[in-house]
């Protein structure tokens, strides 16, 4: 993500002591445990422009959440300004820098995963496939149901394995139904799931983050 940032001729700077959004503990009910590490985010956070994530999860989080956590609180105009100058990466390079074409080369033919973050949270959908129609060699195709969740969902694939298997079983067949070698998305978590399952069940699918189709066949 550095790199295609740098390539745009951003000036990135990465704060090596930052730690999570918070989500887990919010989502668990932990609000107060949550606020903390998000009191902590806030202040890791100050002074920048923008801030980048690779994760629609944690960028839909700190737009939707934060707000609820910190409401008639002194940090409210701090989150306000938070949520305005964070973006998910893909809709960092389409809609504020306006550059599609990274000059990656990635011969293949994959299918677009729609994160849930991404898609309900963040309301992400045509930007990817833009980014990724201007990959050389890559072949873009779409499979069925591509808007439905991988069963990741975060404790729910350990609360509810059975399910979680079966919609990640779901997920892997219809990206192998339409000849995808890769399957790309703008969510790690969504990409681990799916390729722990497709490697569990030895099936021939791999699992790449956006980021790196980008930085692919010019990065050093």
């Amino acid at each position: 993500m550095v790199k295609v940032l740098e390539k745009a001729c951003c000036d990135v700077q990465y704060n090596p002591n930052q730690t999570c959004c918070g989500q887990p503990a919010f989502n668990a009910g932990f609000w107060d445990e949550s606020r903390a590490v998000c009191s902590k985010f806030i202040k890791d956070f100050e002074g920048t422009d923008y801030v980048v994530t690779p994760s629609a999860s944690c960028a839909g989080f700190i737009r939707n959440y934060y707000p609820k956590l910190f409401e008639n609180s002194s940090a409210h105009n701090q989150v306000k300004d938070l949520g305005k100058r964070t973006f998910e990466f893909t809709e960092f390079l389409t809609d504020v820098l306006k550059i599609e074409n990274y000059g990656a080369v990635m011969p293949g033919k994959a299918t677009y995963h729609d994160s849930c973050a991404g898609l309900r949270e963040c309301k992400i959908k045509e930007g990817p496939r833009r980014l990724l129609s201007h990959v050389q060699g890559l072949e873009l195709v779409e499979m069925p149901d591509n808007e439905t969740c991988c069963g990741f969902g975060g404790t729910f694939a350990v609360k509810f394995e059975g399910i979680s298997a079966g919609m990640a079983d779901q997920k892997v067949n219809n990206a192998l139904s339409v000849g995808a070698e890769y399957i790309i998305s703008t969510d790690l978590s969504c990409l681990m799931h799916i390729d722990g399952y497709a490697a569990e069940k030895s099936l021939p699918l791999k699992t790449m983050h956006i980021a790196d189709v980008l930085a692919h066949g010019w990065e050093e």
